[in-house]
């Protein structure tokens, strides 16, 4: 499964009970744990399906705003709309690095991506048909995923948890220039308001959806916990986002699609906080088995985008074999 190079660092064969419990020692101690660690073969495993997936929805994630680069509206929206897409693509390069440090190549995680092995965000096979959906990616989205990830920057995992620093400081960044669009058109013409309230309308529950299934159908979350990889359930970070986001809806003057929304002070240990309704867990369960309405599309770009850069990547092997062979040559002239 792994490639060669730090899997001598696995330590699956010799699990023992004293080896696992020490193990869990340095995690209780708030110790990072490095590549070449010796760590049990599902704490690496468990790491190499999450980096893997959050790689693989940091660039898909280009796909629904790169579709908006040349169509924004001023010349200032087309470039910070740029420079968020690019910022994407380097989150995802930093995190196949850091799933690169457990064993496991690019390729093949690319390759499972496109076979069906591996899964990305839910959240990136709904379209974008409006300029509005680009403020509510950057206001809901990207507001979600910073619930999800300021956590991972005390991840037990030294490279995920250093790579989610830099990650997380743009992430903040990109989703204020979401709520910014969503501002300008919520406090603008008719129908501009008109145009926000449909986004939010349609991006609401599929942002609610991004933090996953409840923690009662979560099978790996308590091992997670455990391992310090999560901090926070799947439903306190879900809360965490609606008691962040009812505000700044009702700052915009829009109207959040949940009849069943309201203000409860006797939650959360009586200090207050947001009830909200059911979600619609088989819309999410179809949009992961790839039945959402741009599945087939995210999959074909990325199968393209791969397909059509095989030759860069075998230039760029024979150039670092053409490089080494020079190098070897000469290092045996100097001798």
């Amino acid at each position: 499964m792994y490639s060669q190079g730090l899997i001598g660092a696995d330590s699956s064969s010799d699990e023992t009970p004293e080896f696992m419990a020490a193990f869990q020692q340095r995690i209780d101690r708030e110790e990072k744990i490095e590549p070449n660690d010796p760590m049990p073969s599902g704490y690496r495993k468990t790491l190499i399906r999450q980096i893997g997936q959050h790689a693989h929805s940091e660039i898909v994630g280009m796909l629904p705003e790169g579709n908006w680069v040349t169509r924004a509206p001023t010349l200032r929206r087309k470039t910070a709309l740029l420079a968020k897409v690019q910022d994407e693509g380097g989150h995802g390069l930093y995190l196949y690095s850091a799933a690169e440090t457990l064993g496991v190549s690019r390729k093949q995680m690319t390759e499972e991506l496109l076979d069906g092995r591996a899964k990305y965000s839910s959240i990136f096979n709904y379209p974008t048909p409006t300029w509005a959906d680009i403020g509510a990616i950057g206001w809901l989205v990207d507001g979600a995923a910073i619930m999800n990830q300021i956590p991972l920057c005390r991840c037990s995992f030294g490279p995920y948890a250093r790579a989610m620093v830099r990650v997380c400081k743009e992430e903040s960044f990109h989703q204020r220039q979401g709520y910014e669009i969503m501002v300008t058109l919520a406090h603008g013409a008719p129908e501009q308001k008109e145009m926000a309230q449909d986004a939010l309308n349609r991006w609401w529950w599929p942002s609610m959806m991004m933090f996953g299934p409840h923690d009662s159908d979560n099978t790996n979350s308590d091992q997670s916990m455990a391992w310090k990889i999560k901090r926070f359930t799947n439903d306190e970070l879900r809360q965490k986002f609606v008691d962040a986001t009812v505000p700044q809806a009702e700052y915009l003057g829009l109207s959040l699609p949940d009849p069943d929304l309201k203000w409860n002070p006797d939650k959360n240990d009586g200090k207050g906080s947001y009830d909200f309704g059911p979600i619609d867990w088989d819309e999410f369960w179809r949009v992961v088995k790839g039945g959402g309405m741009m599945n087939k599309d995210r999959i074909a770009a990325r199968k393209k985008a791969w397909d059509d850069g095989e030759w860069v990547r075998e230039a760029a092997l024979a150039h670092a074999k053409k490089r080494k062979n020079q190098q070897a040559t000469q290092n045996v002239a100097a001798e």
